[in-house]
């Protein structure tokens, strides 16, 4: 097991924790995180685009002009797609872009952004991430004192709605409790900040 330094909200060293190579030490698969990347993409889409065939565009019940003699090429309606106002060729219509993928795949996704993050040097274990009220200030002054100057995800033990409503105006930085972990937002993130009791939740978990 690899070892950590654990800071404190003032940015000083407290202690050191270990990590788990089983959850922070594997060898990242990126064919893997890339389709858990492209699955909660197609998760997001909200599918709601619409437009009208030919059938269903209003009007165009005469035919524009006789069938033979006019020099004309050859008409059945104005509402055809080579017209304008016509209707759409193959128009697209709401449908659910969402797919499920193995959950092993996804805790091996996961595993394998965690193991890059600490490999790289932008995970940041903090001893205990605590905000007596919601200010926004204060939480932008304590990620610079840990050394955060970027995107980052902050990991809590639980749903804090003081740490969520002091960090959810700053921008590129997300707030998670440890049991919602997501590929795309570490993968987004330059930084992972992570509370210590909440590293032991990860670890419990995904290990």
């Amino acid at each position: 097991m690899s070892t950590i330094k654990v800071l404190n909200m003032s940015g000083k060293e407290v202690g050191t924790a270990e990590l788990n190579d089983a959850v922070f030490g594997i060898e990242p698969n990126e064919p893997v995180v890339h389709e858990v990347v492209k699955n909660h993409l197609a998760n997001c889409r909200q599918g709601t685009q619409s437009a009208l065939t030919r059938a269903e565009v209003s009007g165009g019940g005469r035919k524009p002009w006789r069938q033979k003699g006019t020099g004309h090429a050859r008409q059945g309606s104005t509402r055809a797609p080579q017209w304008t106002h016509g209707g759409v060729v193959f128009a697209p219509k709401p449908r659910d872009y969402s797919y499920v993928l193995n959950k092993k795949v996804r805790r091996l996704a996961l595993k394998s952004v965690l193991s890059a993050k600490a490999a790289e040097g932008k995970l940041v274990v903090i001893d205990a991430i605590k905000m007596d009220a919601i200010k926004t200030a204060d939480f932008r002054k304590f990620l610079t004192a840990v050394g955060v100057d970027g995107k980052a995800v902050v990991v809590t033990p639980a749903v804090d709605q003081v740490i969520v409503k002091s960090a959810r105006n700053i921008p590129g930085v997300v707030t998670t409790p440890a049991v919602q972990l997501n590929v795309y937002d570490i993968l987004n993130a330059r930084y992972l900040v992570v509370d210590q009791t909440a590293l032991a939740k990860i670890e419990e978990v995904y290990a």
